[in-house]
C-alpha cells in the first residue's frame, strides 16, 4: 500500500474506533446509574472484545498460543493498558470528579507526542501538533464544562498518572510490535490478560464477582460488548497503521460522539463552554487529518522521507539515516 493509501486508512481507522469508543460514555453512565460495578463493567468490555474476537481467529486458525515476543507484548499491553488504566481512572473519579478525570484523560496526545519524540518515531509536522494543541484545548472546556476539580491536591496529582500510562503504553506497542502478528490476535490476547486481571482486583477488593448487577441493564451490556468487540481489532489496526501519536487521538473523537450521544438519546443538557469545546475538538480532528496526509518527517533533520513509517522501530531509522549519510534522503 502507498503512503498516501496507509494514511487515508489510518483516517478511517481514527474516525470509527474513536466512534466506537465514544458509545464508553453513554453506556457507561447507565451502567452506573443501575448501580453496576465500574470493574464488572470494564471487565464487560474485555469479555466482548474477546468473545467477538474468538470464532473469527478459530476459523481463520489464527488461535495459538502467544510465545516469546507476543507473549510479551500481549500481557504488557493487557495490564498496562487496558487492566491499569481502567483502575486508575475508576479510582480516581470518585475522588477528583469526572470531569478532571476526563481532562487529565485528554492529556494523552501530549504524553505521547513527548514519548513518541524521545523514542524517535515519528513526529507529526507543524498543522499537526496544532491538531492536537486545538483536541486538548477543546478537550479541557468539554471536562470543565461537566464540573471542576472535587479532589485533594494529592489525588489531583495522582490522576496525571492516567495520560502517562496510556503515553507509555502507546509508544510500547508501536515499538515492541510483535513481526508477521495479527491484530485480531493481539487484541485477543491483551483481553485475556485484562480479563484475568480484572477478576483478581475485583475478588481482591470485594471478595465477590458481581455479575448479577448486570442483570439490571441487558441490553446496554449486550451494545458495550458488540462495541468493544468491533472496536478493538480496529484498534490495533490504527496502532500499526497511524502509530502511538494518532493512537492517543481516538479520546478527541470519542469525547465528540459521547457529547452527541449524550444530548440526542439521554436527554443531557449542556452549556455554552462545552459546546465551544466540542467546535475545537472537531477543529483539532480536522487539522490532524489533513497533517496525516501530509508526508511524514524525519526526526533526524526535518526532512521528508519516504522512507519513514510509524511502525518502523528506532533502529531501523537510525540505520536508514546512517545509510544516507546522516539525512534522510529529502
Amino acid at each position: 500500500m502507498t503512503e498516501a493509501g496507509s494514511n487515508r486508512q489510518a483516517i478511517l481507522l481514527l474516525l470509527y474506533t474513536g466512534g466506537l469508543f465514544g458509545l464508553n460514555f453513554p453506556l457507561g453512565k447507565l451502567a452506573a446509574g443501575a448501580g453496576v460495578s465500574p470493574l464488572i463493567w470494564a471487565l464487560v468490555v474485555s469479555l466482548g472484545a474477546a468473545g467477538l474476537l474468538l470464532p473469527g481467529l478459530v476459523l481463520q486458525g489464527r488461535l495459538r498460543l502467544p510465545r516469546g515476543q507476543m507473549l510479551r507484548y500481549t500481557v504488557i499491553s493487557g495490564l498496562l493498558s487496558f487492566a491499569l488504566v481502567n483502575a486508575l481512572v475508576f479510582f480516581l473519579i470518585p475522588r477528583v470528579g469526572a470531569g478532571y478525570a476526563g481532562l487529565v484523560f485528554a492529556l494523552s496526545p501530549v504524553a505521547t507526542l513527548a514519548l513518541t519524540m524521545l523514542a524517535g518515531l515519528k513526529i507529526p509536522g507543524r498543522l499537526g501538533l496544532y491538531g492536537i494543541a486545538f483536541g486538548m484545548v477543546g478537550a479541557a472546556l468539554v471536562a470543565l464544562g461537566r464540573g471542576g476539580v472535587e479532589g485533594t491536591v494529592i489525588w489531583s496529582v495522582l490522576a496525571f498518572a492516567v495520560p502517562v500510562t496510556l503515553a507509555i503504553g502507546n509508544v510500547y506497542r508501536t515499538l515492541d510490535w510483535p513481526e508477521g502478528a495479527h491484530p485480531a490476535a493481539l487484541a485477543f490476547w491483551s483481553h485475556l490478560w485484562a480479563i484475568l486481571a480484572y477478576v483478581a482486583l475485583q475478588l481482591g477488593l470485594s471478595g465477590e464477582l458481581p455479575l448479577a448487577q448486570l442483570r439490571e441493564v441487558p441490553l446496554a451490556t449486550i451494545t458495550q460488548a458488540v462495541a468493544a468487540g468491533l472496536m478493538f481489532p480496529a484498534y490495533f489496526r490504527l496502532q500499526k497503521a497511524g502509530g502511538p501519536v494518532l493512537l492517543s487521538q481516538i479520546g478527541y473523537v470519542a469525547a465528540a460522539v459521547g457529547l452527541g450521544t449524550g444530548t440526542l438519546l439521554l436527554g443531557e443538557v449542556y452549556g455554552p463552554a462545552t459546546w465551544a469545546g466540542a467546535a475545537i475538538i472537531a477543529l483539532g480532528i480536522v487539522l490532524t487529518v489533513r497533517a496525516q496526509l501530509m508526508p511524514s518527517v524525519c526526526p533526524a533533520c526535518s526532512g521528508t522521507a519516504a522512507l519513514m513509517r510509524p511502525t518502523h522501530p528506532p533502529w531501523r531509522i537510525r540505520a536508514a539515516i546512517r545509510a544516507t549519510g546522516g539525512r534522510c534522503g529529502a
